[in-house]
């Protein structure tokens, strides 16, 4: 029995894994959780086989939670599910430490074999994405300019994708205005753009909205 946590903002999307796990068999999920700040804690009292997660994990961004969970307890094999395409998370998802990358539209009989094959130890990735993690994770050719920021500097992309004040982010990754203003500004420098619209538009265009 593989013993599954399940991390998702969405309270509908965790009960339907769940029924969709169970009706398979093989799996008992031993955790739900809607933020990173839960996830990290039941993984501590629950001890899971396997965690589910959504890049869209409410609280701390679902890159940083990768990293402190396999740092905690890197015996945990990690399966990011989630609605946003592989162009836009998936190398910097298994930079983190994830042991796969699948999106919400794959049908359920691929969720199954991803997972069981992650338990396993393997890692699921598409062929694509493995000939890129096979080429150099340092490459910069043919890699997305966000693939080329660092892990706070995505965040504060996505948050000012979103619409949100410089004020705003630093409430939420609690750091102060004028840092955010510096990650602001490298985020500019490095993607070569020159103001908050380009970024945006950027975010909206790669799917790396925040719901």
């Amino acid at each position: 029995m593989i013993g599954v946590l399940i991390g998702d903002h969405q309270a509908i999307f965790r009960l339907g894994l769940a029924q969709l796990l169970q009706a398979a068999g093989g799996f008992h999920v031993v955790a739900e959780a809607a933020t990173g700040e839960e996830l990290l804690e039941r993984v501590a009292s629950r001890r899971p086989d396997v965690v589910v997660l959504d890049i869209d994990l409410s609280g701390r961004g679902a890159i940083t939670v990768i990293g402190e969970l396999k740092r905690r307890r890197p015996e945990i094999r990690v399966l990011v599910l989630t609605r946003h395409p592989e162009e836009a998370f998936a190398v910097r998802c298994m930079q983190a430490g994830a042991d796969g990358y699948l999106t919400k539209n794959a049908p359920p009989e691929r969720l199954v074999t991803a997972l069981h094959k992650i338990a396993a130890g393997g890692k699921f990735v598409s062929p694509s994405l493995a000939e890129r993690l096979a080429q150099g994770l340092d490459l910069d050719a043919g890699r997305a300019p966000h693939e080329r920021l660092s892990d706070r500097e995505f965040q504060v992309l996505r948050f000012i994708g979103a619409g949100r004040t410089v004020g705003e982010i630093a409430v939420l990754l609690g750091l102060s205005a004028k840092t955010v203003s510096t990650y602001r500004a490298r985020v500019l420098q490095k993607m070569g753009m020159k103001n908050t619209s380009e970024i945006m538009r950027y975010v909206i265009a790669a799917s790396l909205e925040i719901p």
